[in-house]
């Protein structure tokens, strides 16, 4: 015998048993569920890096070794791809804010709210940089602006039971919620990058912030300059 030939020319079963390059290349082709789980989670990774307009639907399929047209058949191009991320994104943080919201008191009421965003920011990266882009679909899916305002109205009836126990206006409760939200997520957007100080001192400054200035709120606020209007 020479190598792996007998002399009569026959191969040798080690031979016969290697697998052949057709039976090596042959992969597990995935489902249509799958497929669109897997293009969701790379176009997602791509939006967040790169934004809407910077990435492609040819860079999308090739990151999921795919041709163009399996993009085109599951979410009709990169615009129907996007809403489905912002849309998922959305509720994903909607709900841990909503779901966090279970003490009975005000003051750890904002606790839970704070550490609900910004464990969103800190789980889920990817998905809040893509929520506070601009982008051309953002007026059809939503943009962060308006999920802000979701979880503010969430928070505007414990505002306004806590108003009217206080004596003060609890028609005020929306536009004292849409503050309050409105600074933490932009606290969140500022963390998102430094990451400094530690999440759990961040929300400790937060509700600081939040719990003493309500505690010494004017049922009539004035203004003290010249301009009145």
């Amino acid at each position: 015998m020479i190598g792996n030939v007998a002399i009569d020319g026959s191969s040798t079963n080690n031979e016969k048993n290697r697998p052949t390059p057709s039976r090596r290349a042959r992969r597990v082709r995935m489902t249509g569920k799958e497929r669109r789980e897997q293009l969701l989670d790379i176009g997602r990774t791509l939006f967040a890096e790169k934004g809407f307009e910077g990435t492609s639907v040819e860079e999308i399929a090739a990151k999921a070794g795919v041709s163009k047209p399996v993009v085109y058949e599951h979410f009709g191009g990169k615009e129907g791809l996007y809403a489905v991320v912002v849309d998922r994104e959305m509720r994903r943080l909607l709900d841990m804010v909503t779901g966090a919201l279970t003490a009975g008191h005000p003051r750890e009421l904002l606790e839970q709210a704070a550490f609900a965003l910004l464990d969103y920011i800190e789980t889920y990266t990817d998905g809040f940089r893509i929520l506070v882009r601009d982008s051309p679909v953002a007026q059809s899916t939503g943009s962060f602006a308006s999920l802000i305002s979701d979880i503010a109205t969430q928070v505007e009836d414990i505002l306004g039971l806590e108003f009217k126990a206080r004596g003060f206006d609890p028609k005020l409760a929306p536009l004292y919620a849409q503050a309050l939200v409105g600074m933490v997520a932009l606290t969140g957007q500022w963390w998102l990058d430094v990451r400094k100080p530690k999440k759990a001192e961040v929300a400790a400054h937060l509700v600081n912030l939040c719990w003493h200035g309500l505690e010494n709120l004017e049922p009539k606020p004035r203004l003290i300059g010249h301009r009145k209007n």
